[in-house]
């Protein structure tokens, strides 16, 4: 087994609420996962059950109240300011909306320059690396001029990933970073970060609420649900037949793009279907 690059050991995070002797809000109940080099671990689930909080966490943006999480054996969770930010070369972020995570007033260029001007990367080494960072997205060296308003979404999510690659990291913690996007967008995105990792080897953690999505690039997926992983396994395995009533549901409620998977899919709905009406009945519902 490879040496783990991230690791999430009994994560709990809380969060203060409003009022007097009013108990906080506990996000994370003791959340375990790894990643190892070159991996896509899939983080799957509804809007409140913790998925982005333990990215957040992750990134040093959520206060981690119990456990501990490592990067490369070192424990990362309540790092200072500054030794938070030299470790930004390592671990970078893609978040969700593409039109407000980029500087509107900056050029392409400037944005992706940016990172690099805080490394003291020499402006004509910089300059080139600019070249290449959207040589890497697909996108002309003619849009390091243009400001962001002048691209489409897709266009302006594969510039957030450039700005992410700039510093070369290990770790990509990708929160949402396609919903905002139409379905052929996303599948292009999607098959832009598969081609990132082959070429590169970065990993990534990929927080989506849509399992089709995580289906298609995770190696392994966890499935959280208020504040707990209910399911963890190989991405097949989590994706394809799942165990725990709740990803279950998420998995009869994802689409299926693929017609060549229609018939298979089909017939594991029935199954689960099945399942479920042979637990109500031994229920008395």
């Amino acid at each position: 087994m490879s040496e783990l690059l991230l690791d999430a050991d009994e994560v709990v995070v809380d969060y203060p609420v409003k009022g007097f002797r009013k108990e906080p809000f506990r996000a994370l109940k003791g959340v375990s996962l790894d990643i190892r080099p070159g991996e896509t671990v899939g983080l799957v689930g509804e809007s409140g059950s913790g998925k982005t909080t333990l990215g957040r966490a992750v990134l040093g943006l959520a206060p981690v109240t119990g456990g501990a999480i490592r990067y490369k054996g070192r424990d990362i969770s309540r790092l200072g300011r500054k030794d938070r930010r030299a470790l930004s070369s390592e671990i970078q972020v893609v978040f969700q909306d593409p039109y407000t995570s980029l500087n509107p007033s900056l050029t392409i260029e400037q944005i992706l320059v940016e990172p690099l001007t805080v490394r003291k990367v020499p402006a004509k080494e910089a300059s080139k690396r600019v070249r290449d960072l959207l040589d890497q997205v697909g996108l002309p060296a003619s849009a390091a001029g243009r400001l962001p308003r002048e691209f489409s979404g897709g266009q302006r999510q594969r510039i957030a990933i450039a700005r992410a690659l700039a510093l070369e990291p290990r770790l990509i913690v990708c929160d949402e970073p396609v919903s905002a996007l139409d379905l052929s967008t996303q599948a292009r995105v999607l098959d832009l970060f598969k081609d990132i990792q082959d070429r590169t080897g970065v990993a990534y953690l990929f927080v989506s609420h849509d399992l089709a999505v995580v289906r298609h690039l995770s190696h392994r997926v966890a499935v959280m649900y208020h504040g707990e992983i209910v399911e963890w396994g190989s991405g097949d395995q989590v994706t394809a037949h799942p165990e725990h009533p709740y990803t279950q549901r998420l998995f009869l409620a994802a689409p299926v793009p693929d017609p060549d998977r229609q018939e298979q899919r089909r017939a594991d709905r029935e199954r689960l279907l099945a399942a479920h009406a042979e637990q109500n009945l031994q229920a008395g519902v």
